[in-house]
């Protein structure tokens, strides 16, 4: 397991199983998750400075990751 904070585990607690399912059957909503995962990622290490990017990029980051959050419930929702 990842130490990357935010996770779609965590932040969609038994949820899991619905999230693979749907992501088998939705090509778009796969795309959703990488997307969530690649800009989650980017998050963390802009936090551990890892790769610093400037205050305005990681609140760009931040405001693109809850977007994609809502839209993973959004569809989860749907599902």
């Amino acid at each position: 397991m990842s130490n990357t904070p935010h996770t779609l585990g965590e932040e969609f607690p038994g949820q899991l199983d619905a999230i693979h399912a749907l992501k088998a059957k939705d090509e778009a909503f796969a795309r959703l998750l990488d997307e969530y995962d690649e800009v989650n990622d980017r998050i963390h290490k802009a936090e551990s400075r890892i790769e610093p990017v400037s205050d305005e990029a990681e609140v760009a980051f931040r405001k693109r990751r809850l977007a994609i959050k809502d839209a993973i419930a959004a569809a989860l929702a749907a599902a």
